[in-house]
């Protein structure tokens, strides 16, 4: 049986500042935890409704009643389980040959589905402004579907970053090039900004190259699209002639 102790840390959870005072955080559901086995995470130990499914071994595994997962579940509809997991030290910041660059990106949903994004186009590394929803947000971690594994994620200063990278730093811009005509630089780094504002200006300057998305609608009158869309469509046209 779950204590209140218990159930109140993990509840507490859902807060940046109590994921890094425990520092711990809530996977959930048996498709997603049974990948954690085969990844740089540790699993502290497994709440669960239904053990039978779940095999690990030199895991704490505790059986718990569908009331008692609703208590200490995230979710609108829990699952089966939740694994409270342990964060992982980030790694050193290293130029990959292909990163996405994310400035000021504040959605947990768009940040998860880029991360989702990247891990199926191989990219194996995001840099996020210091600012940019942390990336344990349970709402991430649920919109990964699990690609939160297999993607480095690194949090800096970006004009550090963005200056000294050796990478060509592209972001995406009205005017730019067009992204159908687009020939992409053999190491690069894309730079997407915040869903209302955009990038900083700061970040702007140091851009190298702009690109588009050309609009092919009659009336021309959507403004914009959504940043992790735009980023899937980007990534797609970029990918295209590589087979």
């Amino acid at each position: 049986m779950l204590t209140a102790h218990t159930i109140k840390v993990l509840q507490s959870l859902d807060k940046k500042k109590f994921r890094q005072k425990y520092n711990l955080f809530l996977v959930e559901g048996n498709k997603i935890i049974s990948e954690l086995p085969n990844s740089n995470f540790k699993i502290k130990e497994i709440f669960s409704t239904n053990l039978q499914n779940l095999n690990f071994d030199n895991t704490v595994l505790h059986q718990i009643t569908e009331n008692e997962l609703k208590k200490i579940s995230f979710l609108q509809n829990p699952k089966d389980s939740v694994a409270v997991c342990e964060l992982k030290q980030e790694l050193k910041l290293e130029d990959q040959s292909i990163q996405l660059v994310l400035d000021g990106i504040q959605d947990p949903g768009n940040l998860g589905t880029m991360i989702r994004l990247a891990d199926w186009f191989g990219i194996e590394q995001i840099i996020c402004s210091e600012d940019t929803v942390d990336f344990y947000n349970p709402k991430v971690i649920q919109a990964s579907m699990g690609s939160f594994m297999r993607v480095n994620i690194v949090y800096c200063n970006l004009v550090d970053f963005l200056s000294e990278t050796k990478n060509t730093n592209i972001g995406t811009d009205m005017e730019g090039e067009n992204i159908y005509s687009f020939k992409k630089p053999k190491k690069f780094n894309l730079i997407l900004g915040n869903e209302g504002k955009g990038m900083r200006i700061e970040t702007e300057k140091l851009l190298q190259k702009k690109i588009s998305i050309p609009r092919f609608g009659k009336s021309q009158s959507t403004e914009s699209l959504n940043v992790s869309m735009a980023t899937g469509i980007i990534l797609g046209q970029i990918y295209s002639n590589q087979r």
